[in-house]
């Protein structure tokens, strides 16, 4: 047997587990999208033309930009502690990276909300020391679905940052601060930019990943920050549109294929220089 028939017979059960679990299901739902409740592109042109569905893509992909700045941000800081700390900060780090994965999003988001609330910790003790007269409105908006979904997204950040930062060269850093250069100078002249791929990486896991929220905007929205998850749940199980909310999942499903093309573009690109 050749090299090329064992690796397909090892991973032949795999790859027929993935197209079983995502493929066919998906495969169902564009089957729904062009022929609910009529066959025909008209749904595309519905979900495409209405002003309710193009506000709501507009505000997820405005919420999904600013929580990966702000993880990809935070993350930078955790990764740089952890790759380049000494053994007490990695090993605070580590938890720190480590432990949320050990609570579930629904769990988190509760938390959040126990948190932001209006008669939660935070109003309650910035009330109590007389700093606010009134509780300030932190859930059930757009700032209490950023806070919330940033939290659950910064470790996914943290794991590309952390194989770019490694492959930096520390000789290039020895030499620049040779040469008389700051550790800022070094730190954003050289350090960054040498770890561009992993912050690109970064931006691009965190930003698919929020594009497909459903169980944070839900609770911290309210109702009131409603994304695009939300909205296809809204078609299919409240509407009911099937064929509606089937046409969105397709078109959300072909904006995150076509990022992940990007984001194995810009890798190969990385790898090859």
């Amino acid at each position: 047997m050749n090299p090329t028939s064992r690796l397909l017979l090892l991973i032949g059960p795999l790859l027929l587990f993935l197209a079983a679990a995502y493929l066919v299901p998906f495969l169902g739902v564009m089957r729904w999208s062009v022929t609910l409740p009529e066959p025909g592109l008209g749904q595309y042109r519905a979900a495409l033309g209405d002003p309710l569905v193009l506000s709501v893509f507009a505000r997820t992909l405005r919420i999904c930009a600013i929580v990966t700045v702000l993880s990809v941000t935070m993350a930078y800081v955790i990764t740089l502690l952890w790759v380049r700390g000494n053994p007490a900060q990695r090993t605070v780090v580590e938890l720190c990276i480590l432990i949320p994965f050990w609570i579930s999003v629904l769990t988190r988001a509760f938390g959040w909300l126990a948190l932001l609330s209006n008669k939660g910790l935070i109003n309650g003790w910035l009330e109590a020391l007389g700093v606010l007269s009134e509780p300030l409105t932190l859930v059930r908006n757009e700032f209490g679905v950023i806070v919330g979904m940033t939290h659950y997204l910064i470790p996914f950040a943290v794991f590309p940052l952390a194989s770019s930062m490694r492959t930096v060269d520390e000789r290039v850093l020895m030499a620049a601060r040779g040469m008389g250069a700051s550790r800022m100078r070094i730190f954003w002249q050289i350090f960054v930019p040498m770890t561009k791929p992993g912050i690109l990486g970064a931006a691009l896991v965190v930003f698919v990943f929020a594009l497909g929220f459903f169980v944070t905007p839900a609770i911290l929205g309210g109702g009131r920050s409603v994304m695009v998850a939300e909205l296809i749940y809204l078609r299919i199980f409240q509407s009911p549109n099937w064929g509606l909310g089937a046409a969105i999942s397709v078109i959300l499903m072909v904006g995150v294929g076509l990022l992940l093309a990007l984001l194995m573009r810009q890798v190969r690109q990385g790898g090859a220089r």
